[in-house]
């Protein structure tokens, strides 16, 4: 079964399909001919998520499936949430990195959760969301090299390294992104 995810990220992509493995065929925006951006005009996960995917679907007509994901910090009102890629007013994941480590500058309370939205759209139209959830800590410091975003900042529950430091078979066991992808991959194949 061929299904677009919302991307062209190619470090998204990748971690995307080492979860999935063979039991899906993922295609790309490129594969599928998209360039450009899609919208993202909402104040929630959820929202942005259902909003990239019915954007694609409504010209391609193609099972889709799009991710919003966000980094929300207890100690920071659930900053920077929704504007997780943008937080530091660009995509620059140093500098939002340091935004956020500079707003916990003295703070103790350092709880965060990764928190990640897909919503899929099949050939029908039909529309479903799956939440996935990794709590952790933000660290005093950026460390690790691998990974992306801020996960040099991010250290799961029950691990003593940030995301970026950990390998990708250990993260992409315990990410959000992969909580949410194994409840939707489960979905679709109970529909087939």
């Amino acid at each position: 079964m061929n299904i677009c995810f919302t991307t062209n990220n190619a470090h998204k992509l990748k971690e995307v399909k080492e979860i999935v493995g063979d039991s899906i065929e993922l295609l790309s925006l490129s594969d599928i001919g998209f360039s450009g951006d899609i919208p993202e005009t909402h104040e929630t996960l959820e929202e942005n998520s259902l909003e990239k995917a019915q954007y694609i679907f409504d010209r391609y007509h193609t099972p889709v499936f799009s991710d919003d994901s966000g980094l929300e910090v207890l100690a920071l009102d659930g900053r920077p949430g929704v504007h997780t890629a943008y937080y530091s007013g660009s995509r620059d994941a140093v500098a939002n990195m340091s935004k956020v480590l500079d707003e916990l500058k003295g703070e103790s309370n350092r709880k965060a959760r990764f928190r990640a939205v897909m919503t899929y759209i099949d050939q029908e139209g039909r529309i479903n969301q799956f939440e996935g959830i990794v709590d952790g800590q933000i660290a005093d410091d950026m460390s690790g090299a691998d990974g992306f975003g801020y996960d040099p900042i991010f250290i799961p529950d029950g691990y003593d390294q940030t995301f970026a430091e950990l390998s990708s078979e250990i993260k992409n066991t315990i990410s959000h992104r992969k909580r949410a992808l194994e409840k939707l991959v489960q979905f679709i194949k109970s529909s087939l």
